[in-house]
């Protein structure tokens, strides 16, 4: 019975486990400007940012990552994308910061996902620290994996839909260009033939 039920917990850590805090957000980041987003954790939580400029210059961004005491955990300058995960070495506020001073007038448009692991737990009793199985640690390495999968996956959506944006965007400039290009030609062709016409014309009367 006893260990039935050590099954179902487990099985529970992994369900959990799986479906940590994750938010997803959509900010616009206007030229010298900053957004800042913080986090209240305890010590040992497992922290994550994925981030992707969608729009905006030249698609880059100053990224920071900092913890209660003022510490810098991360620090990021000028990026299109990038995913960062970490566990927190105290407990306090985590702010997470995109800033775009480095722009004279362009805004950045940035989407990312902030997850927040679960507190890893600190029991008093030593001996159930001690009497870890292997079926809980093959559970929790199964967890662990598949969500770094599931964030895999998100980041990978993330990048096919911008990167179809930018696609659709160069194609429909290329075909701009080309209409203004066979109307420069157009007028060009129509000009020289209106000057050779009056050239001849200028002669004749001569």
């Amino acid at each position: 019975m006893k260990s039935t039920w050590r099954s179902i917990s487990l099985l529970l850590m992994l369900v959990f486990t799986l479906f940590n805090t994750a938010y997803s957000y959509t900010i616009t980041v206007d030229a010298h400007a900053e957004e800042c987003f913080f986090e209240n954790v305890e010590a040992d939580t497992k922290m994550g940012l994925t981030f992707e400029i969608a729009e905006g210059g030249f698609l880059d961004i100053d990224v920071t990552i900092t913890g209660p005491d003022g510490a810098v955990i991360y620090k990021g300058e000028r990026e299109s994308s990038g995913m960062y995960t970490f566990s927190a070495p105290t407990t306090g506020k985590y702010t997470y910061c995109f800033s775009n001073k480095m722009s004279t007038m362009t805004p950045k448009v940035v989407m990312f996902n902030l997850e927040i692991g679960a507190p890893q737990s600190h029991t008093g009793n030593k001996d159930e620290e001690v009497n870890h199985n292997k079926l809980e640690d093959m559970i929790k390495e199964l967890a662990t994996t598949l969500k770094t999968v599931k964030n895999e996956q998100e980041y990978m959506q993330v990048r096919d839909r911008i990167h179809r944006s930018i696609n659709e965007s160069t194609n429909s400039r290329v075909v701009l260009w080309s209409v203004f290009e066979a109307s420069v030609l157009l007028v060009m062709t129509l000009g020289q033939v209106y000057y050779l016409k009056r050239f001849f014309e200028v002669q004749r009367v001569v």
